[in-house]
């Protein structure tokens, strides 16, 4: 049994989505593939299907009725991997934005390194952001830092994406109480971990931008990372996380 698999949401990634599958599945450690697919109309699911057939028992896919959001997308993967017995379970985004040759780096930080959450960190030694605008470096760099300054976390890219849980934390968090979708997803994910006394340590990495497909930031997602982490200490101080 394979101890590894990679969470990727897919909405309309189908310029993405067979190099990054082909990419994650040719690393030198053996990883399995979850694709979590919001029903796609550009046929992302269809091409994933066609490429079950070349990597049988490694990559997998759950299509979901419709697009219900990143947070939404990885509780349904989180829960998927618990059931099927895996050890290490990985986010990662499908636009080559988290490089795939840094799987085996957040793999070693929990197998080996003693974490329990390892996290692919832009801002833990510099900001490491290629292709980005100014503006969105600092939005980005900015909104780690208000992370820290609300929550107390002692975690400088509290937003990132990418990253490796032991099942042990996803066992211990209730996935049912997680309700945000997008980088407040992240953050909520890495408070309760923090909250739960598990060991969370940073992997420096370097950010790339796509250069394929569209983003999904929107203002409506920012909106609730900035409100939510507020939500978020308050239910801590009134002890209803």
């Amino acid at each position: 049994m394979n101890d590894s698999i990679v969470i990727i949401p897919t909405y309309n990634e189908i310029e993405n989505v067979e190099s990054i599958i082909r990419a994650v599945l040719s690393q030198h450690k053996s990883f399995h593939l979850l694709i979590i697919d919001d029903n796609s109309p550009d046929h992302t699911a269809d091409k994933v299907i066609a490429l079950q057939e070349e990597y049988p028992e490694r990559l997998f896919l759950e299509k979901r009725a419709k697009k219900a959001g990143l947070g939404t997308a990885y509780v349904h993967g989180f829960k998927w991997a618990l059931a099927h017995n895996y050890d290490f379970i990985f986010e990662m985004d499908a636009d080559f934005s988290h490089n795939p040759n840094d799987l085996e780096k957040l793999y070693d930080a929990c197998h080996f390194g003693g974490a329990d959450l390892a996290i692919g960190s832009r801002y833990v030694k510099g900001v490491n952001v290629v292709n980005w605008p100014l503006s969105r470096v600092l939005m980005s760099y900015f909104a780690s830092v208000y992370v820290k300054f609300i929550t107390g976390m002692k975690i400088h890219d509290a937003t990132a994406g990418f990253v490796c849980y032991k099942r042990e934390v996803l066992e211990k968090i209730n996935l049912n109480k997680i309700k945000f979708v997008g980088y407040a997803f992240q953050i909520e994910m890495k408070y309760r971990t923090y909250c739960a006394k598990f060991e969370i340590k940073e992997v420096p990495i370097i950010f790339t931008d796509r250069t394929k497909g569209v983003s999904k930031m929107s203002n409506a997602i920012i909106k609730e990372a900035i409100l939510g982490v507020i939500s978020l200490r308050l239910k801590k101080l009134v002890n209803t996380l």
